[in-house]
């Protein structure tokens, strides 16, 4: 569409014009309960108006707008021809005075894809549920608007909507809702403090609501009491847990109220869990919303518990890091996620029941960003956004996790309390306006002393990850002579960076277990350094560098320290040394230097002891990854049989009822394929045959019916019956993933028209569809679509709304078929549509680099084979 990917060159000249003072945005939602004919879901009516001020009187500029139509516009009292100034994503204004006014009457699309206005009807009970969600820029599909961070202003929005319905918005309603006729009512909202177009927000719909507040007493002696809510859709509400998200909120508003001395400034606090949401949360000031992944409806292990206050924290965060105090433009992504994605699990180690998050952060978290910086498309932190397309896809690994990780070595580097009073001068200093990464570093620089502008360079401004291995020599008395550490980097980010680490060494203990002797923090800087305070020490079985985690790296073993590791991997007694050796462990597999087959057995031999169960589930992630991607494909089944085997022995030797019984139970349903396996499953299902403590609650069938769907062993009768056992939304996603899960050619045809060659799916839908059609044990029967998905990409990107588009690109690339041949035919197709849309190219480049990366670590597996 003309118009719609905004750049940041247009941003920045309507920035310098354009001053705005306030919007009032009227939306009309009653149609949302209308039924809708066709896979559209409806249009609503928004009128708004904007105010502001232009420093060049005489100069045009345009508002930002995505709508099936435009009634009308008038600017400074003067009719516009919507023919004339609405393109389909801008309308044109042009002889503009000092000061304006004006106003757009535009019918508005709800959405089905997560996308502006989403609109959901709920299977259970019929109702209609409506939720916003804009970052980076879809607020424009609901109201006219300038649709960039740096032109902040305040909200007055005005909402008319089915009256037995809930309304809530950024700022609190100034009264009771007003009778509007035919069962309709208005409410009106308190104008917002000056915010960004991209965080507001309208959640609408028949939400339980569950209400308390926060109080505090300020230093100046005035008290600060917070309104809570905490909502979900009515027929989740006896699944809802909002004692506890009320608690972790509670915990981590005194925290940051603690360590930030800037009052929670936007008034209530309202957490919305909306049904269809594409991210896990969004920080709207007020009114965040949720992903309802988090209302669990079903027996879910501490990890997601721990999850969840995560994300209510990170978007807590988020209220000074964002919305408080937000970047200019996306190129400066990282002040807001970065930052949040740190805080929130600072705040939850220092703050909530959950103190070992940095554990799972180390294991879990960081993986995300290893494997985003070491692919073509990495970045530095603070990257290089052209457009709201780059922005789109800059919500990555290395903003959030990688971001993170960088001032978790920050506050190493600095101390933590020049950290936090870096972080109180930024919000007072800069509060409602936006900032760049110069003002971060000098509130930083002025209470560390340190050189920011250095420690940027390497840190922010440069791509790609370290890694840091021990060199260990010893004396004729068997002593340690020297450790020193190595730096390495890959050939096209060959940037050596200054870490803070600590390096330690472990040693056996008269009951077997890995305990840790000796360590020593140091600088490392360049490809060498050396650690004085360990040379004398006696001899140790393992060498840990960056032990506690300090710094972003990927930690290397010497040889020693390896075949220690292998043996004793599950004796380390400190869970972050173990987990930080799952994960040096992992990043070898994934980097060809540790062959899959040996990853598996290391699984099975050491993960039934691993007591953190955040990190045992991300084992059992990363090795189903390397059975189905980096395993020689001659002992694949071998591999897959072994681990089946193993995660039944754990199931069944699991303390019954435990986190960990469900963790092995669910694994085991992912890794079944023969008929011995699929009937376990069956018996398990149908009560014939029961584990001791293990509760088979409808999550877990649906993930039993899933291994029996993609086995043959459940036909349509078999999920039809199930769905009717659990007829809601949740339901009828697990259905769609098991109907294209099954081994038929006719089962993947629909479902790649049903995705490929239909919009009719909602996001949510789309997301079951592929996920059930890319099987790894259905390589033959997903071959035939492998040249079909080059010869539709463009298509797909130029059709779709950007969210879905991502989703088909990504989730549909032959991953399976990978070969040197598909390799080349992902060359191909780079090399002939390099006028493609950039981050549609981006997104295949991943793709083509991930088989790259998988056909690397298949030929270690294949060479230790034998």
């Amino acid at each position: 569409m003309p118009g719609e990917n905004l750049t940041r060159e247009e941003a920045r000249e309507r920035a310098a014009m354009l001053t705005v003072d306030g919007y009032d945005v009227a939306l009309d939602l009653r149609s949302a309960t209308e039924p809708v004919a066709d896979a559209s879901a409806g249009v609503f009516r928004s009128v708004t108006t904007v105010r502001f001020r232009c420093s060049s009187p005489g100069a045009s500029t345009h508002l930002d707008l995505i709508a099936p139509a435009v009634r009308s516009v008038s600017l400074n009292g003067r009719a516009l021809d919507p023919a004339e100034v609405f393109d389909g994503s801008r309308i044109a204004l042009a002889g503009l005075e000092a000061e304006n006014e004006v106003v757009v009457d535009a019918s508005c699309a709800y959405s089905r894809t997560g996308e502006g206005m989403h609109r959901f009807t709920d299977p259970v009970d019929g109702e209609t549920y409506l939720y916003t969600q804009y970052e980076p820029a879809d607020s424009r599909r609901v109201f006219a608007n300038f649709e960039q961070p740096d032109l902040k202003a305040p909200f007055i929005f005005t909402v008319t909507a089915p009256a037995h319905w809930t309304v809530i918005s950024n700022s609190a309603a100034t009264g009771d809702p007003e009778p509007a006729g035919e069962g309709a009512a208005v409410w009106r909202f308190a104008p917002t403090l000056p915010i960004s177009t991209y965080i507001t927000a309208v959640v609408a719909g028949p939400y339980h609501v569950v209400r308390d507040h926060y109080a505090r007493t300020l230093p100046d002696g005035t008290v600060l009491d917070v309104p809570l809510g905490a909502l979900c859709r009515a027929s989740l509400a006896r699944h809802f847990d909002a004692d506890d998200v009320f608690t972790v909120t509670k915990q981590g508003l005194d925290f940051f109220h603690d360590h930030f001395d800037y009052p929670y400034p936007f008034g209530k606090y309202d957490q919305a869990f909306v049904p269809e949401y594409n991210l896990g949360a969004m920080e709207n000031p007020g009114c965040v919303t949720f992903t309802e992944e988090y209302v669990f409806r079903g027996k879910v292990t501490q990890a997601s518990y721990e999850g969840r206050a995560n994300v209510v924290l990170h978007e807590m965060a988020h209220m000074w890091f964002g919305d408080l105090v937000t970047m200019r433009w996306w190129d400066d992504l990282w002040l807001k996620e970065s930052f949040a994605d740190f805080m929130g699990t600072f705040s939850q180690v220092g703050a909530t029941r959950f103190p070992n998050a940095w554990i799972t952060f180390a294991n879990r978290r960081k993986a995300w960003a290893y494997r985003a910086d070491q692919l073509p498309s990495t970045h530095p932190v603070t990257a290089d956004i052209r457009d709201l397309e780059d922005a789109k896809l800059n919500f990555d690994g290395i903003t959030y996790a990688k971001g993170a990780s960088v001032l978790k070595q920050l506050v190493a580097y600095a101390g933590q309390d020049a950290f936090l009073e870096g972080a109180r001068r930024y919000f007072k200093r800069h509060a409602f306006g936006n900032t760049r990464l110069e003002d971060l570093l000098a509130v930083l620089e002025e209470t560390s002393g340190r050189d920011m502008a250095a420690w940027s360079r390497a840190w922010l401004q440069t791509a790609g990850v370290n890694s840091l291995t021990p060199q260990v020599t010893h004396g004729p008395d068997g002593r340690i002579a020297e450790v020193a550490v190595l730096q390495g980097a890959d050939g096209e980010h060959p940037v050596l960076r200054p870490h803070r680490v600590a390096v330690a060494l472990y040693r056996l203990d008269a009951d077997g277990a890995l305990v840790r002797a000796e360590r020593a923090e140091v600088d490392v800087d360049g490809a060498r350094t050396a650690v004085p305070a360990l040379a004398g020490a006696e001899r140790a079985d393992v060498v840990l560098v960056n032990d506690d985690d300090l710094t972003y790296c990927k930690a290397r073993f010497d040889e020693d320290s390896l075949a220690a590791v292998r043996e004793h991997l599950g004796d380390f007694a400190d869970p972050m040394a173990r987990a930080l050796a799952w994960s040096a462990l992992w990043n070898a597999t994934r980097d060809g230097l540790l062959p899959a087959r040996e990853w598996i057995g290391l699984v099975l031999r050491h993960a039934g002891r691993e007591g953190e169960i955040g990190v045992l589930q991300a084992l059992h992630q990363q090795t189903r990854t390397a059975l189905e991607h980096y395993t020689d494909p001659a002992s694949r089944e071998q591999g897959r049989l072994l681990l089946a085997r193993g995660a039944e022995h754990e199931l069944r030797r699991a303390e019954p009822g435990s986190d960990h019984q469900l963790a092995w139970a669910r694994l085991y349903a992912a890794t079944a394929s023969t008929e011995p396996e699929l009937a376990l499953l069956k018996r398990l299902l149908d009560g014939t045959e029961e584990i001791d403590g293990l509760d088979v609650d409808q999550e877990l069938r649906w993930a039993f019916q899933d291994a029996l769907a993609a086995g043959g062993a459940a036909d349509e009768a078999a999920l039809a019956a199930e769905l009717a056992r659990d007829d809601t939304a949740s339901g009828r996603r697990h259905r769609t993933r098991c109907r294209a899960a099954r081994p038929s050619a006719q089962a993947k045809a629909e479902a790649w028209a049903a995705v490929v060659e239909s919009d009719a799916l909602s996001n949510a839908l789309v997301e079951a569809t592929i996920a059930g059609f890319a099987r790894s044990g259905q390589r033959e029967l997903t071959a035939p679509y492998a040249e079909p998905y080059f010869e539709v990409l463009e298509r797909i990107w130029a059709e779709r709304s950007i969210e879905i588009a991502m989703a088909v690109v990504r989730g549909l690339f032959p991953m399976h078929q990978a070969s040197p041949g598909m390799l080349e035919r992902a060359d191909a197709w780079l090399a002939g549509h390099e006028d493609a849309a950039p981050a549609l190219r981006r997104l295949v480049l991943e793709s083509r680099d991930d088989m790259a990366r998988v056909l690397r670590a298949r030929a270690c597996d294949t060479a230790a084979g034998g």
